[in-house]
């Protein structure tokens, strides 16, 4: 079982003591919108694809909240050198540590995908108790979209959204907040 590191400590770690890798779990959306400088980042889902990229040594395992950090860090083994980091970047941030950002802040399609499918069979729901009961198949057609995205990995909303005006990258230029590496992609 990993071992855990807080934000404080890690900060001072990261300035002061022996150098230590830190890996980011979470999508290259996430992680492109805010991570920790220095941080390399493999998604959960290619982790089993890519353990010859897991660096060697020292190793924080990064996400969010710390749960899909926790998750990848069993799949690692029982490993001395493993630390997950408490409360993930959420709590980096939440302590005013410095955060590399890439992107705008925008929410990932996953999260808008899921606030609109949830909004459509909410609204035909209600229409279709209040209104008229046909409009129970707009929400069975979300439904049916969002199985079909699950067992084929294609979503039509997601690609869609992907379109829209703020999904689209204005620039090509780095940003970065209270940046101690500007390197966004380490």
């Amino acid at each position: 079982m990993a071992g855990t590191i807080n934000s404080p400590t890690l900060f001072d770690r990261l300035r002061h003591g022996p150098p230590i890798a830190m890996l980011d779990v979470r999508s290259a959306a996430e992680f492109a919108i805010g991570h920790i400088p220095g941080a390399m980042n493999i998604p959960m889902e290619q982790i089993e694809n890519r353990m010859a990229d897991v660096p060697a040594g020292p190793l924080v395992m990064v996400c969010e909240a710390g749960k899909r950090a926790e998750i990848v860090a069993g799949w690692l083994g029982d490993q001395e050198h493993l630390s997950v980091l408490e409360g993930g970047t959420r709590a980096w941030r939440n302590a005013e540590y410095p955060v590399v950002a890439c992107a705008p802040c925008r929410w990932t399609l996953e999260r808008q995908v899921r606030l609109i499918a949830g909004l459509i069979v909410l609204i035909a729901t209600l229409l279709a108790v209040f209104l008229n009961p046909n409009w129970i198949y707009a929400a069975m057609f979300i439904g049916a979209g969002l199985t079909f995205a699950g067992v084929t990995n294609i979503c039509g909303m997601g690609m869609l959204l992907a379109k829209m005006p703020w999904n689209v990258t204005r620039s090509t230029a780095v940003k970065t907040t209270n940046a101690v590496n500007e390197n966004c992609c380490s």
